[in-house]
C-alpha cells in the first residue's frame, strides 16, 4: 500500500510544519499587540462629597 509509506510525504510534511511555526507565527505575532495597553494609576481619586441642598 504505497500511503503507508512514509518517504514521499513525511518530508513535505515536515517542511510544511516548520515553515508554519518559524515564519507564519512570528509575522502573527507582530499584529497581536499592535497598541500596547496604557497602565492604570493604583491610586484613588479623590471624590468630593455631594450636598443635599434639601436635606
Amino acid at each position: 500500500m504505497p500511503q503507508l509509506n512514509p518517504g514521499p510525504w513525511f518530508a513535505i510534511f515536515l517542511m510544511s510544519w516548520t515553515i508554519y511555526l518559524i515564519i507564519m507565527t512570528a509575522k502573527i505575532n507582530n499584529f497581536k499587540h499592535q497598541n500596547d495597553p496604557t497602565l492604570q494609576t493604583t491610586k484613588k481619586a479623590k471624590t468630593q462629597p455631594w450636598n443635599w441642598p434639601w436635606a
